[in-house]
């Protein structure tokens, strides 16, 4: 039988449920297909984490972070990174102002709930690094003087990945404050058909607000108080562990990874598992929401040695076979 305070999650969690189900139907109006990769978004958005979406030009990266903002009513803009680009174009500056003899603060466009990073790998490490201080503590220093974000606050990054002239990959401590990394793939040919239907032949509408900023805020509160079992913890901390120490775990890949996840990867792990367990109307997690969001919170934390490059063997298969080989509770 399933405990009172259990039951009263699973009764909030459906009452939540509703509306998300009602803010994916919106955005599906928009985008085709490509339904795993907005559960991720919605995922990250309810942990409160921030999206590195890797895909090729064309697939509707921009129109479909931008149609979410719509949808959820928030104040949206899109940095487009290029090889010039300041740091202080994105977070501001200070300004003297002559008439009246003093500096005043200039505020730059990360100051918006939504940011778009726009191909973020082809602008130099120094300008990367001004999104850092925002995507962890949720506030910007401009010359000494901080000042807060205001909640939501998202940042979805897209990066090309069959383009590497004229790019920067990106360091280890930024890859590490994306919660997830989305690979986003070509449409099916029938989604294609689709998409020339309903872009080809008629005005394109706008989609609607589904969601205020209240009740985004009150389902990320919500999420965080999803119950994980001591079993589900220790069940992410092995899965974690494995990707540093994996012959402990009878996993023959220790010879593919130079650095395995840190705890911010656990972290992200559990609160991730939450969100996948609300928009499935549950108010507890269940192995199978942890295996759901495995791949998309791992792969980016976990750094190949030159021999698994030069053997082709991708985070995702070494992911794979973690997830084969930890003992599910």
């Amino acid at each position: 039988m399933i405990a009172p305070d259990i039951a009263v999650k699973n009764t909030n969690a459906l009452k939540y449920q509703k509306p998300l189900t009602q803010l994916r139907q919106e955005i599906s109006t928009i985008i085709v297909g490509q339904e795993q990769v907005i559960d991720h978004l919605l995922i990250a958005l309810l942990a409160g984490g921030h999206v590195l979406l890797e895909g090729v030009p064309g697939i509707a990266k921009t129109l479909l972070i931008k149609t979410l903002s719509e949808c959820l009513d928030c104040g949206f803009v899109r940095l487009q990174f290029t090889p010039d680009l300041l740091p202080a174009d994105i977070i501001g500056t200070k300004i003297y102002n002559q008439n009246e003899a003093q500096f005043s603060t200039t505020k730059g466009p990360i100051f918006h709930q939504f940011v778009l990073a726009d191909e973020i790998n082809r602008a130099p490490p120094k300008v990367q690094s001004a999104l850092l201080e925002a995507m962890q503590e949720r506030q910007v220093t401009i010359q000494g003087e901080t000042f807060p974000l205001e909640e939501p606050f998202f940042v979805l990054a897209t990066q090309n990945p069959i383009e590497s002239e004229g790019t920067y990959s990106l360091p280890e401590a930024q890859l590490d404050r994306f919660m997830l990394k989305v690979i986003m793939t070509y449409p099916s040919l029938e989604e294609e058909i689709r998409i020339l239907d309903r872009f080809s032949e008629t005005v394109p509408v706008r989609p609607s607000s589904i969601l205020t900023e209240e009740a985004l805020r009150s389902m990320q509160a919500f999420t965080r108080t999803i119950y994980a079992s001591p079993e589900i913890k220790r069940y992410v901390a092995e899965l974690v562990d494995a990707t540093r120490t994996p012959d402990a775990y009878g996993l023959s890949i220790g010879g593919y990874i130079a650095c395995g996840a840190s705890p911010r990867a656990s972290i992200s792990l559990v609160l991730a598992a939450k969100a996948h367990a609300l928009l499935n109307g549950r108010g507890y997690v269940i192995p199978h929401d942890i295996k759901a969001v495995a791949h998309s919170i791992l792969r980016h934390r976990i750094i190949r040695t030159y021999t698994a490059e030069a053997e082709e063997v991708s985070t995702d298969q070494m992911i794979d076979s973690i997830l084969g080989t930890v003992r599910v509770p």
